[in-house]
C-alpha cells in the first residue's frame, strides 16, 4: 500500500513540472504562479552589447542589429529586412492595407507600433526622455535621432560625394541633387520639386495665399 502511495505521489509530481527550468510542483496552480517568475526574467543575453531579452527569438532578432543581417525579403520591391514583423508591416505599403485603427479619432495605420505612437498625440504622453537635456519624445526612434544633436553623430553617408547627415530623410533629399530627381509635382502647372515642403510653398503662388506677415509693416508674403 505504501509503495502504491509513493508511485502515485511521484506520478503527481511529474505531472506538474515547469517546462522552462524543470522544477516540480504539487499542483497546476503552483506551476502557473511559478512561471510568472520566468516571465519577469530576461534570461537571454546579447554577448556583444549585454542587452537582455525574455525570449531567445527576440535575442536572435536583436543580434541582427549588430551583424547587419537582413534575411527577410520583399518579393515586390526587393528590399530586405532584419525582422519578419518589419517585412509584414512593409508589405502593407504596397497593398495600402491599414488594419490597425485608433479608437479615439478613427485614423488607420499599417502597424500596431504606429497606433501606439499616434495615440500619444491625443494623450500628450512623451515617455522617452533625453538624459542630456531632459527633453521628452513620443518614441524611442525620435529620441535616438534627437541625441545626435548632442553627439554630433551623422551616420547617414552619401556614397557619391561622402557628405554625412544625422537623419536618413536628409540623405534621401540630398541624393536628389546628384540624380536630378524631383518626385513632387504641382498638379496645376506640372512643375516638379525635390521635397513636398518646397511643393507646398510653390502651390501658394497659385492660391494667392500669403501666410507670412511682417510685424513691422504688415505686408504679407507667400514664402
Amino acid at each position: 500500500m505504501r509503495n502504491g502511495d509513493e508511485k502515485t505521489e511521484m506520478k503527481s509530481v511529474a505531472e506538474y513540472r515547469c517546462g522552462i527550468c524543470r522544477k516540480t510542483f504539487s499542483s497546476e496552480d503552483e506551476v502557473f504562479s511559478h512561471k510568472k517568475i520566468h516571465k519577469k526574467e530576461k534570461r537571454f543575453h546579447c554577448e556583444i552589447c549585454g542587452k537582455s531579452f525574455h525570449r531567445n527569438y527576440d535575442l536572435q532578432a536583436h543580434r541582427r542589429s549588430h551583424t547587419g543581417e537582413k534575411p527577410f525579403h520583399c518579393e515586390i520591391c526587393g528590399k530586405y529586412f532584419a525582422q519578419s514583423s518589419t517585412l509584414i508591416g512593409h508589405k502593407r505599403r504596397h497593398t495600402g492595407e491599414k488594419p490597425f485603427q485608433c479608437e479615439i479619432c478613427g485614423k488607420s495605420f499599417a502597424d500596431t507600433a504606429y497606433v501606439v505612437i499616434h495615440k500619444r498625440s491625443h494623450t500628450g504622453e512623451k515617455p522617452f526622455q533625453c538624459e542630456m537635456c531632459e527633453k521628452s519624445f513620443v518614441s524611442n526612434s525620435v529620441l535616438a535621432t534627437h541625441r545626435r544633436i548632442h553627439t554630433g553623430e551623422k551616420p547617414f553617408h552619401c556614397e557619391i560625394c561622402g557628405k554625412s547627415f544625422n537623419k536618413n530623410v536628409y540623405l534621401v533629399v540630398h541624393k536628389r541633387s546628384h540624380t536630378g530627381e524631383k518626385p513632387f509635382q504641382c498638379k496645376l502647372c506640372k512643375k516638379s520639386f525635390v521635397t513636398n515642403r518646397v511643393l507646398r510653398t510653390h502651390v501658394k503662388i497659385h492660391s494667392g495665399e500669403k501666410p507670412f506677415h511682417c510685424e513691422i509693416c504688415g505686408e504679407s508674403f507667400g514664402s
